[in-house]
């Protein structure tokens, strides 16, 4: 029943070259820093990630992708990373670019067993007409292409059929957990981390906080132990965003 491992590197030592990995939190806040420094050491490669951006150049999974450790990004937003456009554009990288609440329901599916479902979502555009450039040859040409996906209608309104996903692992941040491995998330950890906890074979979960057994209100818990393998406690949290935006303010006339 006693979940807690001693470090990050214990927590994914075992993750092997090629696994498929879901990453939670949104930008930069609510990620699992620990656990992705824990994956920057050990080196593991040829990895596939499921997460709703890749960080930024230094931080987030963009430490990964800087170091080669990442073949595959399934994932919505990528757009403060130029390491992952230029690897992207060279054909280092292949990309499969969902929209964001699609990815969400399709991580949401995958926890709940449910094989696929229909949104109108990206209905007649590319998203389900297929062709967007999904890997790159090292000549710039186009190696592969997104595919064509079904579509029907419903009450005369037509709906994209969109897979379900599941992981090997999920690599989850939340607030507080106990050994059991019970989750409570708090703000921003709560975009994407709790469907992912329950959307993968191995839950490894960073907390802030472990505290002891009985102190979480059973009502408030977010993610229930049963979907939790491994817990620590995390340190050195920086909380960064992606980015920050200064407004000059306009001299009246």
């Amino acid at each position: 029943m006693d979940k807690v491992v001693e470090s990050a590197i214990a927590a994914v030592r075992d993750i092997p070259d090629g696994a498929t990995i879901m990453a939670g939190g949104f930008g930069l806040c609510g990620i699992p820093e620990n656990l992705i420094a824990a994956l920057r050491e050990l080196g593991t490669k040829d990895l596939t990630f499921i997460s709703n951006n890749c960080g930024v150049d230094d931080f987030g999974l963009g430490i990964l992708l800087a170091n080669r450790q990442i073949r595959k990004m399934i994932s919505s937003y990528v757009g403060e990373n130029k390491e992952f456009e230029r690897q992207y554009l060279s054909g280092e990288l292949e990309v499969e670019l969902t929209p964001q609440g699609t990815l969400a329901e399709r991580i949401r599916a995958g926890g709940a067993g449910i094989p696929a479902f229909y949104t109108p979502t990206g209905a007649h555009t590319a998203v389900s007409d297929g062709g967007m450039p999904v890997l790159y040859a090292k000549d710039g040409t186009v190696a592969k292409l997104s595919e064509k996906k079904e579509i029907r209608t419903f009450d005369g309104k037509d709906y994209v059929l969109e897979p379900a996903i599941k992981a090997d692992f999920a690599l989850v941040k939340a607030w507080k957990g106990d050994r059991y491995g019970n989750l409570v998330y708090r703000n921003t950890a709560m975009n994407f981390n709790p469907m992912m906890a329950m959307a993968a074979t191995i839950t490894i979960a960073e907390v802030e906080e472990i505290v002891p057994i009985g102190t979480l209100d059973p009502n408030h818990i977010h993610t229930p132990s049963v979907f939790v393998k491994r817990i620590l406690q995390g340190k050195s949290y920086e909380k960064r965003i992606e980015r920050r935006t200064l407004r000059r303010s306009t001299p009246s006339t």
